[in-house]
């Protein structure tokens, strides 16, 4: 938001003090200035009044004119001009021999044949609006020879506020809060603003006005009549040019100027378009259109401005185009209301269009403003057009009141939070300045919180001591080192399982972090042939690409791997991100979820290879963080990107922690047809919360280890596993899967079982008989030695 120096020199006398001095000192105070500060009117000088004697057309050009103007130095100057609205009479802005534009200086120059001793100019030349379509006109009655500047409050400082930290300041939307916020840090008075006493016309009609609706606050109108006026005058153009608005028309103007200064939004509607007033909800959708000319959506959650049962407006947004001010409008209904704030905030959003009204109703305007606003309005008004006539009462419906919001607080308390020794005098002094009603008893206060600061900002007392201290200034502060306790505190046995398994695939595996966001890319699984699943939505999303919070983190990782192919032929990425699986039923809240996602790519290695070393790497992850071994079991695949056969459940003892799989050959062959691609995902709470395992030293036997090679005609080795487990022979020291081939009768798996015994020697009697054991098993379940 840009904000005038001279606008708010009118609310506070700043004379004498460093004006750039005190936009830095706001900026620590108050709310964040942006760093540049512009100073307008410093880069022209020596443009004057002239009026233009007469006008030739050029011999030699259809669009040129020879003129002569009288710059007020006693003699007419010649000048080639090609404006189009050049006129005998016309007074404009005329830049002398010797004047300066920006880093242009103005010569004598020859154009087209003749010699122009000037340049007539617009008023974007002089930086005062956008307007180029020709030369500046002025009216108002003003000698020859006058310097524009002292004419008109060209000079001015504009600084901008970032609008973020405007936030939670409803009141700072506005050149008068700002305004209060100067008066508070210079010590100067704030000058009351200048309004028309409204009880004067409290004998005249009243609007036809209702509130139908609890979203509407607070409802003031009032109407007028016999309005001439059409264009604004120059410095208020100006003003608003400066702060980022275009100049419209007088009423247009005059509602954006109100906006701007007093930081209430206004609507002017015409009179003869809108004759009873409603402000409510409508039962079913329609469509209208706004005064930009687009035709949007209305649902049933939006309020609306009715004229009786015809939608003129939408509440806190924009008007409609069928009751727009007009060049011939001459009777108006002036608006000046407060919304609730989050109706409005809903409504920009589903709507997609945020408005500089609506940006200050999203942050809890104060009702008690509106009447103010228009009595502001009216006095302005009249200042400007006196012929206009008010020929109504004012109309004032106030349906929600803001709680008054009292805080008691002592000196200590002051003291305690604030560390320094602050006098009450100061304390009252700043409150006071600031707005707030302060009474001092003693050492104890009692503060009373104006109604603009009342709404969302000021609530607790330790937003008093946030009050009192910027203004008082933090950078007055002496600094010097707190004492506090400091207690250790036990790592959160997740979080330390988190880093550890951060460390481990970094570290050990070289993998690469990724960071990425909840959403279901609706686009990029598409372009995968993955499938969106139902699941949590953002209501009133404005972009479907991320509108459904994803259920799994592996659908996002193979979207990245897919941007990355050309990386490496080989990579792993992984990441500790969050998904949520719907909603809750009894907390109506989402079931959110930590996940661990690992994602292995590889142009090299087959597939086979690529899923056992992912295996591997979650195995070592179990025994290095948890001391306990890894099992897999068979899984049937519930999501578009798994392959429907190669999908186990990851299980540590009982529990079920996770799932590893290969990626589904539709989605593998549309990231890349010769690459290998399996993943694996982990709940690190489910593996957070297994007890960690003692280790347990043995003493190595004195007695030779017996080692068998033992050759599968099976696909898989976890039915062997379960074979040798289930024998729970205590010879049987290690397992270990040595080789994996196939030849022309299948695929075959040898393991190497490790036989010892701490008392004596094994004999071959004995670890045969735990051999045929286990072959017999494993026979039965048609998986036979290799001959």
């Amino acid at each position: 938001m840009f904000l005038s120096m001279n606008w708010i020199s009118d609310f506070v006398d700043l004379s004498g003090l460093d004006k750039v001095k005190l936009i830095n000192q706001f900026s620590l105070s108050t709310a964040e200035v942006e760093n540049e500060i512009y100073f307008k009117g410093s880069d022209i000088s020596g443009i004057v009044v002239a009026e233009i004697k007469s006008v030739e057309p050029h011999p030699d050009s259809k669009k040129l004119h020879l003129l002569k103007v009288d710059a007020g130095d006693g003699e007419l100057t010649d000048v080639v001009c090609g404006a189009p609205n050049v006129r005998v009479g016309m007074k404009t802005a005329f830049a002398r021999v010797g004047a300066k534009i920006g880093e242009i200086e103005i010569t004598p120059r020859p154009l087209a044949g003749y010699v122009s001793n000037g340049m007539c100019c617009s008023e974007k030349e002089i930086g005062i609006s956008d307007n180029h379509d020709g030369i500046m006109e002025i009216t108002d009655d003003v000698a020859n020879g006058t310097d524009i500047k002292s004419v008109y409050a060209i000079d001015d400082i504009i600084f901008e506020v970032d609008n973020k930290s405007l936030t939670n300041r409803p009141d700072l939307w506005g050149h008068y809060g700002i305004a209060r916020e100067f008066a508070a840090l210079s010590g100067r008075p704030l000058k009351a603003i200048e309004t028309v006493d409204l009880s004067k016309y409290n004998d005249l009609p009243k609007v036809d006005m209702k509130i139908e609706d609890k979203l509407c606050q607070r409802y003031s109108c009032l109407q007028v009549e016999n309005i001439s006026a059409k264009v604004s005058p120059v410095n208020m153009r100006i003003r608003l040019y400066y702060c980022g608005m275009r100049a419209i028309n007088f009423l247009a103007d005059l509602t954006n100027y109100l906006m701007l200064e007093m930081g209430q939004p206004m609507h002017a509607f015409d009179s003869r378009k809108v004759e009873k007033i409603r402000i409510k909800r409508f039962d079913k959708p329609f469509t209208f259109t706004t005064l930009d000319g687009v035709e949007r959506s209305i649902d049933e959650d939006t309020l609306m401005i009715c004229n009786d049962n015809t939608p003129v407006a939408i509440a806190g947004i924009m008007g409609g185009l069928d009751s727009e001010i007009v060049d011939d409008t001459t009777t108006l209904t002036l608006e000046s209301a407060t919304f609730d704030s989050v109706s409005v905030r809903k409504s920009t959003v589903r709507l997609s269009h945020r408005t500089d009204a609506s940006m200050r109703y999203e942050k809890c305007l104060d009702p008690e403003m509106t009447v103010t606003a228009i009595g502001r309005f009216v006095k302005l008004m009249t200042d400007i057009d006196s012929g206009v006539k008010v020929v109504s009462s004012l109309t004032d419906e106030y349906a929600y009141h803001y709680p008054q919001i009292e805080l008691k607080f002592d000196k200590k308390f002051v003291d305690r939070y604030t560390g320094i020794e602050i006098s009450n005098e100061t304390i009252v002094k700043t409150l006071t300045s600031l707005g707030f009603a302060v009474t001092l008893d003693g050492n104890s206060f009692d503060v009373t919180v104006p109604s603009w600061r009342a709404t969302k900002d000021v609530t607790i007392k330790a937003d008093i001591i946030e009050e009192i201290t910027r203004i008082y200034g933090y950078d007055n502060f002496d600094v010097h080192t707190a004492q506090a306790p400091l207690y250790p505190v036990r790592a959160d046995i997740e979080k330390t399982d988190e880093d550890r398994l951060k460390d481990l695939l970094v570290k050990r595996y070289s993998l690469h972090e990724l960071h990425s966001y909840v959403w279901a890319y609706y686009d990029e699984y598409k372009a995968l042939g993955i499938e969106v699943e139902d699941n949590i939505k953002l209501v009133n999303a404005t972009n479907a690409n991320i509108e459904t919070i994803r259920r799994s983190i592996i659908p996002t990782q193979l979207c990245q791997v897919n941007y990355n192919t050309a990386y490496a032929p080989d990579f792993g990425v992984f990441e500790i991100g969050r998904i949520a699986d719907g909603i809750d039923p009894e907390t109506n809240l989402a079931r959110e979820h930590k996940k661990l996602a690992i994602t292995l790519f590889s142009k090299t290695k087959d597939v086979e290879k690529l899923y056992m070393e992912l295996r591997d790497m979650l195995a070592v992850m179990a025994d290095d963080i948890k001391h306990s071994a890894l099992t897999l079991k068979e899984k049937t695949a519930a999501h578009s990107y798994q392959h429907p056969i190669n999908l186990n459940a990851v299980c540590i003892g009982d529990k079920e922690i996770g799932e590893i799989g290969i990626v589904h050959p539709v989605v593998s062959k549309k990231i890349d047809k010769k690459a290998a691609i399996v993943f694996a995902e982990i709940d690190v709470k489910e593996f957070s919360e297994i007890v960690n395992n003692s280790i347990i030293y043995a003493e190595p036997s004195r007695y030779p280890e017996m080692e068998i090679d033992l050759t599968f005609m099976t696909s898989t080795f976890m039915p062997i596993g379960i074979a040798i487990a289930s024998e729970k022979s205590p010879i049987i020291k290690k397992i270990r899967v040595t080789d994996v081939y196939r030849d022309e009768n299948g695929k075959a798996i040898t393991v190497r079982i490790t036989f010892s015994d701490s008392k004596k020697t094994l004999t071959r009697e004995e670890v045969s008989a735990v051999i045929d054991s286990i072959t017999a098993k494993l026979e039965k379940k048609g998986i036979s030695l290799k001959q």
